[in-house]
């Protein structure tokens, strides 16, 4: 696992909006969407890009959806098929009552999303949060010889349970009121989550908290978000396993981290440093927890310089 150290320096909040890529607004993104079923359940899940590109899964984070994607999904689809789901029990997904929800079954459901689109070839994965753990599971995978990966980008998430900080909500839904938690779990409440973990100059807009929070309220979700949370320990049990997998994997690796995320930022990564070797990270300063949205430019420009390294070195390998 061949991967080139760096670190973004401090970025200009201003000359960041300045270069911020458009987006999709939330109303044209759920017109784009199409509906496979899981087990049973109507699953949304977006595709774009040329049918015959490198195929890039991206898998979305807690609580949000795949819509965290939208600044990004445009130009990456230039270069790639880009492909992404709602997993079960977010955004416009199914959100089933009483449903023990699973890292493990959600990482099933990505790979019966590339069945459903009969996706060839290795598959390159860009995750966030949640979805991080998910690809972890892919890797573990890859090494089990049951999928076939070709590079997995991490943005913030708990790729270690042991530098995790959850914020209080997330506690609160883990514990034995985490029912009536979820139940009482509103906009404002969200946007007080939010505010602690967005940097402190790439806040999100009324506008954007009103988008988010339309997708989690979608199918009644929260009455589920309780069941959700139940990722933190099935981190825990994961972890020994998931870890050797990264340790012991071939599949090229990069962090693009938001380093002013108090759940998984800088301290996550020196983390990862210590038990990854040639560890590829790259910390943006004053980002919070959601780089894809926060500095959608620079996750892009670090994203596609990883991607055309490992390009050049596939061509190298193939003229030596």
């Amino acid at each position: 696992m061949a991967g080139l150290a760096a670190q973004a320096g401090p970025a200009d909040a201003g000359l960041r909006r300045v270069t911020a890529l458009p987006g999709i607004a939330l109303q044209d993104w759920r017109g784009q969407g199409q509906s496979f079923t899981f087990k049973g359940h109507a699953i949304r899940y977006w595709t774009a890009g040329a049918a015959d590109a490198e195929p890039l899964l991206l898998i979305h984070g807690f609580p949000t959806a795949s819509w965290d994607w939208h600044y990004l999904w445009q130009p990456l689809a230039q270069k790639y098929r880009v492909i992404a789901c709602d997993m079960l029990g977010f955004g416009d997904s199914a959100k089933p009552r009483g449903h023990a929800y699973s890292l493990l079954e959600q990482a099933d459901l990505q790979q019966a999303l590339l069945e459903h689109l009969a996706i060839q070839g290795p598959l390159h994965v860009l995750a966030h949060d949640y979805g991080d753990s998910v690809a972890q599971e892919l890797i573990a995978r890859d090494q089990d010889g049951r999928i076939k990966l070709g590079s997995c980008v991490f943005l913030n998430g708990g790729l270690f349970p042991e530098t995790h900080h959850p914020v209080l909500v997330q506690k609160l839904l883990l514990s034995p009121v985490g029912p009536l938690i979820s139940r009482l779990f509103s906009r404002q409440k969200l946007a007080a989550s939010f505010a602690k973990v967005f940097g402190p100059h790439t806040q999100p807009s009324a506008r954007e908290l009103d988008d988010f929070w339309s997708l989690i309220a979608a199918n009644d979700g929260t009455a589920v978000m309780h069941r959700l949370i139940r990722y933190m320990p099935e981190r825990r049990v994961q972890r020994d396993r998931w870890v050797a997998a990264m340790q012991a994997t071939t599949v090229p690796m990069r962090i693009i981290d938001g380093a002013a995320d108090p759940i998984s930022g800088a301290h996550m990564v020196v983390r990862y440093r210590e038990l990854i070797a040639n560890a590829d990270t790259i910390l943006l300063e004053q980002i919070g927890h959601y780089p894809q949205t926060e500095a959608p430019a620079e996750v892009l420009m670090h994203y596609l310089h990883f991607r055309d390294r490992l390009e050049a070195a596939a061509c190298s390998d193939v003229l030596s």
